[in-house]
């Protein structure tokens, strides 16, 4: 991951990784070439001259110092020019604060660019939350987010607009924000009052009004991430008017997202309407050429699993050479995945997804707060506890870290921070086993 560096003032343009040095040497390389050209355009003999006067300064001083002293005032007053022409287009004021924020962006731009091929897949704050850690390893990150969503402002959007719903690309674009907390609290906003916008939050409704304006919620996200110059990008899974179906073990056929963890029953399986929705191209694409495949964590049936039930991303997946990790969730959740063990949520996604090479680990918290809030056990949610035995028998290695943040309280919450590092290193090592870094 990228961490916070301190650069010298004036040498901190020579780091390794901006990128910069070569053009300086080019520039340099060029002015030298332009300077002697006229020179002897002009008939000056620049070399004669050049020489004869070095003879005579060598008579005082060692040929050696001279070289050296010419050579570094010549560098000093070349490497100050180009600064400031770099600053003057840029438009940045002259200051050190100015140069080391500058310096600082551009070496983590340049070392974001190279770093591996992320596609992270689920819905919901838990793949905002995953997208806030990983926008710290690479820029090459691409999130694949569910379009399955109807309750709240984002299902009166999707009901009276005709819109896929923008919640959950809302909060992804949201977490992949530079200025994440500005963008968050604006994008949160929710009008209190006023006929019609009572309940919408204001980043529902830009959206919304991109997708009028582009003329399609792909155009729109694509737009509004160049607005914000969020790293990565945002895709939804399908294009298609997704609706979640699920079909529970005593028989009933529940209708819609927001209602089936109102069911209070046993998810059989999970369907859509129409049951064939096409994949963007723009995610096979993505899935083609990634390295690394990040499911979760996040709603086990309404998040995650929705995704895979667009054959085209599942297959993609399963075929895929990339590796492959799930998040699993920290406590069950009420209504969907009541008393779940981690082999539990792991075949869920296998039998959704119709192969068990959809995942090849699993990344599970082994830490909880001896003081756990009494808030959760109201709530009818446990800790998902891990059943090594059952995991390994499906083949699906085991990743056991602190993932959660530091809580007086008791409270449980991924930190971002944590489940980045934790999956990044975990891909690290398999790739050094696999004899990829040499």
């Amino acid at each position: 991951m990228i961490k916070k560096i301190k650069i010298p003032k004036q040498a901190g343009w020579l780091v390794p990784g901006l990128q910069v040095k070569r053009w300086f040497a080019l520039i340099l390389l060029g002015t030298i070439f332009m300077t002697i050209g006229i020179l002897i355009l002009f008939d000056i003999k620049p070399i004669y001259y050049t020489m004869q006067f070095i003879s005579k300064i060598a008579n005082k001083i060692s040929t050696e110092w001279l070289a050296f002293g010419i050579v570094m005032i010549g560098a000093a007053i070349f490497f100050k020019g180009w600064q400031k022409t770099n600053l003057s287009i840029l438009d940045i004021e002259d200051d050190d604060r100015s140069n080391d924020v500058l310096l600082e962006n551009l070496y983590r731009r340049r070392k974001l660019n190279r770093g591996p091929k992320i596609v992270a897949v689920g819905g919901g704050t838990g793949l905002s939350m995953l997208l806030s850690g990983v926008k710290n390893i690479t820029n090459n990150l691409t999130a694949v987010v569910t379009v399955g969503d109807d309750g709240g402002s984002s299902g009166r959007l999707r009901e009276s607009m005709g819109i896929l719903p923008p919640g959950d690309i809302r909060h992804c674009i949201t977490a992949l924000a530079d200025d994440e907390d500005l963008v968050n609290k604006l994008f949160k906003y929710r009008f209190k009052t006023g006929e019609g916008l009572e309940g919408h939050s204001f980043g529902n409704l830009f959206i919304t009004a991109l997708c009028a304006i582009t003329g399609d919620m792909v155009s729109a996200v694509k737009a509004s991430s160049n607005v914000l110059s969020i790293r990565g990008r945002v895709l939804p899974a399908t294009l298609d008017d997704m609706k979640l179906v699920a079909e529970m073990e005593d028989g009933r056929i529940i209708h819609g997202e927001s209602t089936i963890p109102e069911a209070h029953g046993k998810i059989k399986r999970l369907y859509t309407e129409p049951t064939n929705c096409k994949a963007l191209d723009d995610v096979i694409q993505a899935i083609r050429s990634a390295e690394l495949i990040i499911l979760g964590p996040g709603s086990l049936y309404t998040s995650v699993i929705p995704n895979l039930l667009v054959k085209q991303i599942s297959e993609e997946i399963i075929k895929s050479k990339a590796k492959k990790i799930y998040v699993c969730n920290i406590m069950t959740q009420p209504g969907e995945t009541d008393n779940y063990t981690v082999s539990d949520h792991l075949k869920a996604l296998i039998q959704h997804a119709g192969s068990n090479k959809v995942v090849d680990a699993v990344l599970v918290n082994d830490y909880l707060p001896e003081n756990l809030a009494d808030k959760y056990q109201k709530a009818g949610s446990y800790p998902v506890k891990l059943d090594a035995a059952e995991v390994k028998k499906l083949g699906i290695k085991i990743v056991a870290k602190k993932l959660i943040e530091n809580s007086k309280e008791g409270l449980v919450r991924h930190s971002s921070n944590r489940v980045a590092r934790a999956v990044y290193y975990w891909f690290r090592k398999t790739q050094k086993k696999s004899g990829f870094f040499k």
